[in-house]
């Protein structure tokens, strides 16, 4: 079963720049257009935004490429 996370948690994901971490601003369970392109998202397979700790950058990933973070 997939990793389920919400709002305001604190994760973390593999970037070509290294480790990135920040916080989830939004879980979208249908599929959603992101920076030009169509995610694909469902009740089973969310798409979490996620805004870097160290940026105002906002990423987009499932559930599968994040790691919670412990505050």
């Amino acid at each position: 079963m997939a990793k389920r996370f919400k709002v305001g948690d604190h994760v973390q994901w593999n970037s070509e720049a290294g480790m990135v971490s920040g916080h989830i601003t939004r879980v979208h369970t249908e599929d959603a257009e992101y920076k030009g392109h169509k995610r694909r998202a469902s009740e089973d397979e969310p798409q979490y935004e996620i805004k870097s700790d160290k940026t105002d950058h906002i990423a987009m990933h499932k559930d599968s490429a994040l790691t919670k973070v412990d505050d």
